[in-house]
């Protein structure tokens, strides 16, 4: 009751004009969801500058992502070193920024201070990752989330459920994507997802996860282990379930080392993953793309994890070529 109060007060103050909503001097795209992570936001952001950097409009353009660095112990505004650590920047800031080299990529709990930064370097559109609840930035084009394997019409509010904010608040972006889908979905079980969100006038899309294959961690990475019959999976996601699913159709799990989401490896983390690769010296190590960019700032990593260590990139995809189109134009027409 507490939490549902502080934030009915939150928003009305901000529905009342009691508190200010400012958009921010260039063009801006708001990834968000109403729950605490899972929804898939990376992926989505991610998929955001595939469509801007192939757009003929965009594609030579200044494109810039704003991220709040979650978990980062720096302060304030900073630009991504591709070089730094997670502990300055954040794992999934960093990660775009070594995967994306054109883009320019910077952290701030300040949106809109961070948006006149990056206005003020040159920036022509900017992405903001998890911006949604940020009441004070109006963006040009606000894309909520929804996990289709954890619908916000089946979830309660912090702390008895994973929503951080009203299901309605749906309502007050522009497009929903519901993330995770299966490969296939029917005309009426789509229909049926807007009846139970309750839209109205917003644009509805649905994705799926598509996965890549392996990348090594680190540059000494062999990937002779990849052809293993065994894996040991290691993870700091929200949710690994899926993940361990795909690895299971190639490979034998055989140990699942699960920690929490963002979690930083020391040196006992570290111990724990050689103990279960002594155990099965054949076995290669997985692992996400966002532990990865951890992984790779721990200290004395051994050889012998260093040459098995491999991480699985993942996708966003519409599940059709036609909500595709739909959602590149869109994106484009809302930011022209």
């Amino acid at each position: 009751m507490i939490y549902r109060l502080v934030l009915s007060l939150r928003h009305l103050a901000y529905d009342k004009g009691w508190k200010k909503s400012e958009a921010p001097e260039i063009p801006s795209v708001s990834v968000g969801n109403v729950t605490v992570g899972g929804t898939g936001k990376t992926p989505m952001t991610e998929l955001i500058l595939q469509k801007l950097l192939g757009s003929d409009a965009w594609g030579y353009r200044n494109i810039a992502v704003l991220s709040r660095g979650y978990g980062r112990k720096s302060k304030g505004y900073r630009k991504v070193d591709r070089e730094g650590n997670p502990s300055m920047y954040g794992d999934e800031p960093l990660q775009i920024a070594r995967k994306f080299l054109s883009v320019t990529v910077a952290v701030d709990k300040d949106r809109l201070h961070g948006c006149s930064q990056l206005a003020a370097d040159g920036a022509d559109v900017v992405v903001l990752d998890d911006a949604f609840q940020y009441r004070a930035l109006k963006p040009s084009l606000s894309i909520v989330l929804v996990d289709f394997n954890r619908p916000v019409f089946r979830d309660r509010l912090l702390p008895w459920g994973r929503l951080r904010d009203f299901p309605s608040r749906l309502l007050k972006a522009d497009v929903v994507v519901v993330t995770k889908c299966p490969a296939f979905l029917t005309d009426h079980e789509m229909e049926q997802w807007r009846e139970k969100l309750k839209l109205t006038g917003q644009k509805l899309f649905f994705t799926t996860v598509s996965y890549c294959q392996p990348e090594p961690v680190f540059p000494e990475g062999d990937r002779r282990y990849t052809y293993a019959h065994g894996t040991i999976l290691v993870s700091g996601i929200a949710k690994d379930g899926p993940l361990a699913d795909y690895l299971s159709d190639t490979y034998r799990i055989i140990r699942k080392l699960s920690f929490p989401d963002h979690h930083p490896y020391g040196k006992a983390d570290i111990r724990s993953i050689m103990a279960c690769v002594k155990a099965a010296p054949t076995a290669c190590v997985m692992t996400t793309e966002k532990d990865a960019q951890r992984l790779r700032e721990a200290k004395n990593v051994p050889s012998e994890l260093r040459s098995r260590l491999f991480y699985l990139p993942i996708r966003a995809e519409f599940l059709t070529p036609e909500m595709d189109a739909d959602f590149t134009e869109t994106l484009l027409d809302s930011i022209k």
